[in-house]
């Protein structure tokens, strides 16, 4: 007897093929059968005028740190995320050398806006060393969805050459015999990759660029030589210029990154994936990039660029960064409960000196200061956002046209907006991906063939980015709601986020509809999909706060088949367990 039957569901099948009608059969945790199934079962699901597709299998996560503190793991489970890899963009915290933690937390605070206090008061420190015990202890705990994880460079630097690493001395022989040793190991014990990065962007909370970001040719060749030793993992990278910084001894030009990864993927003989995206000061390099390894995958390699289907956004609001957060008057009262700052703010003599007050620059500022002035010099350039949420607006929707309209000064305008609606209003700046103001470029990103869906950062910049609803939003706007261009097909998009993810991170077990597969299954309501409004919860260790955003459509998520969500809600099983490469 089958565990549960989908009946004549609109299937989508992860492979890319049209949608059909059909049933899916599910027993001891894979699918039976797809098509028509006719047996018993203990439960039958109705799926008419649902749509059934493989568990969404997110490649570009940060739930180093929050798998302590989380079974959860929100947001992503509550988007219909089955399967999630973390370790990305060469920080994580394994190998963790003894007493060591909070470099690494630094590191990670810095490049992925988690609260440092989170990662202190939540991670099991002491619990691990090297990076297979990480591995082991992940694999002792239990989650709502599946976890695979990366060795991370910035790590694995630190541990073996200490403060070198973070003066970016070059590697010796030894340091290199001895990181080739630590990722040949983490990959024989089930790590899913290798990631690094090498953009200027990514420093630690103390201001520095993290271990690796400079890392000689040679260093990157080793490595690709101890995942040829093994034959195993992903490498994954991000490269200088992506967003328009330059890093790198020789100031490499982010298309020379990218050849430069052809000769990695090359020497190791693995799959490789790294982050395009489409920004201001040269907006065609992304192109360029996809040129070079499209002749790559033609002459056998397997290189895939991770792209965004929205622009990656920046968000402000009261709860969050804005640009008053580091103006004397307003410091004066940030320490007050919310109700009464917010009470403060609305009297007329504590906005004119919030107005009129210069910024405090901190004694030591991080990598994540700069946004302070970034929201001042971008608060004309944001938009509102208002339910229902409208991701590809007309620029005349902008904080700068509104105020304008208004007879109003910008920052006067940002400010009132910022106080209204009781503190809860939020605005965005749509960066990368949106030079021209509209997404034709991301539209031209994912219907290229050598492009997967990532770039969620979920678990990451939880007060900054939202974009860990992607999957949901994916299916809303590019499948059923984008009237300034053309619509996608549901089959491509679901691929790009399912069958063409698992298969380029080697877990051939998932992301098909098909039998003898895992039962990694979404069952929702394309016509009913949403999301919901922004909301700042204070939910992490120590308090910490993050911006979370709820869907509703999802009739049913199955994990490995056990169903974790029902209509919208968690149901408390924990099937997730480590996938181990």
């Amino acid at each position: 007897m089958l565990d549960y039957l989908i009946k004549d569901a609109t299937i989508v099948d992860g492979s890319g093929a049209a949608p059909f009608t059909g049933d899916i059969g599910i027993a001891d945790g894979k699918i039976t059968a797809v098509g028509k199934v006719n047996d018993s079962a203990k439960e039958t699901i109705d799926a008419q005028g649902a749509h059934a597709t493989p568990g969404w299998v997110d490649v570009h996560t940060h739930f180093d740190g929050q798998v302590s503190w989380d079974d959860k793991m929100d947001p992503s489970a509550s988007h219909g995320v089955t399967s999630v890899v973390m370790g990305n963009c060469g920080v994580g915290f394994a190998p963790a050398p003894p007493g060591g933690e909070q470099r690494l937390i630094e590191l990670m605070e810095g490049v992925e806006d988690i609260p440092g206090t989170a990662l202190y008061e939540g991670i099991e420190w002491g619990r691990w060393e090297t990076f297979p015990e990480y591995l082991d202890y992940i694999a002792g705990r239990k989650y709502a969805l599946d976890i695979g994880t990366q060795i991370p460079h910035s790590a694995v630097r630190n541990y073996v050459m200490g403060e070198r690493a973070l003066l970016h001395e070059d590697a010796t022989a030894e340091d290199l015999a001895a990181m080739q040793q630590i990722v040949a190991e983490g990959l024989q014990a089930g790590a899913l990759g290798f990631s690094t990065s090498r953009t200027a962007g990514h420093r630690a909370v103390t201001g520095e660029a993290i271990p690796g970001t400079f890392a000689e040719k040679a260093e990157l060749m080793a490595i690709a030589e101890a995942m040829r030793s093994v034959n195993k993992g992903v490498f994954q990278a991000v490269p200088a210029g992506v967003v328009g910084e330059l890093a790198g001894p020789e100031k490499y030009t982010t298309e020379q990154e990218v050849e430069l990864f052809a000769e990695v993927a090359r020497a190791s003989g693995r799959n490789c994936t790294f982050t395009l995206a489409q920004n201001g000061d040269r907006p065609d390099q992304w192109r360029n990039c996809l040129e070079i390894i499209h002749k790559a995958n033609a002459s056998g390699l397997n290189m895939r660029a991770q792209i965004a289907t929205r622009p990656i956004g920046f968000v402000t609001s009261l709860k969050s960064y804005h640009m008053f957060s580091r103006r004397k008057t307003y410091l004066d009262l940030e320490h007050l409960p919310f109700d009464q700052l917010l009470a403060q703010l609305h009297q007329p003599e504590v906005k004119a000196a919030i107005l009129t007050d210069d910024d405090i620059v901190p004694d030591q500022p991080g990598s994540m200061q700069h946004l302070y002035g970034l929201m001042g010099m971008t608060a004309a350039m944001m938009f509102p956002i208002e339910q229902p949420i409208n991701y590809e607006p007309e620029v005349s929707a902008n904080i700068g046209s509104l105020a304008a309209l208004a007879g109003r000064e910008v920052n006067e305008f940002m400010y009132d907006f910022l106080i209204g609606n009781g503190g809860n209003n939020f605005a965005i700046l749509l960066g990368a991906n949106f030079v021209d103001g509209n997404f034709d470029v991301i539209h031209e990103m994912i219907t290229h063939p050598d492009t997967i869906i990532g770039l969620s950062d979920a678990g990451a910049h939880v007060n900054l980015i939202f974009d860990a609803v992607g999957p949901t939003y994916q299916l809303t706007h590019w499948v059923r709601d984008r009237s300034r261009g053309p619509k996608l097909p549901i089959e491509l998009i679901v691929h790009k986020q399912t069958g063409a993810n698992a298969a380029l991170f080697g877990m051939h077990d998932r992301g098909l509809l098909a039998p003898g597969l895992r039962a990694d299954i979404n069952l929702f309501d394309l016509q009913a999909l949403s999301l919901g409004e922004l909301r700042v919860h204070n939910d992490l260790p120590a308090g910490g706060s993050r911006i979370l955003q709820s869907a509703k459509g999802y009739l049913n998520t199955f994990v490995a088949g056990v169903k974790t969500r029902e209509n919208d809600q968690d149901t408390g099983a924990r099937p997730g367990r480590l996938i181990r490469g």
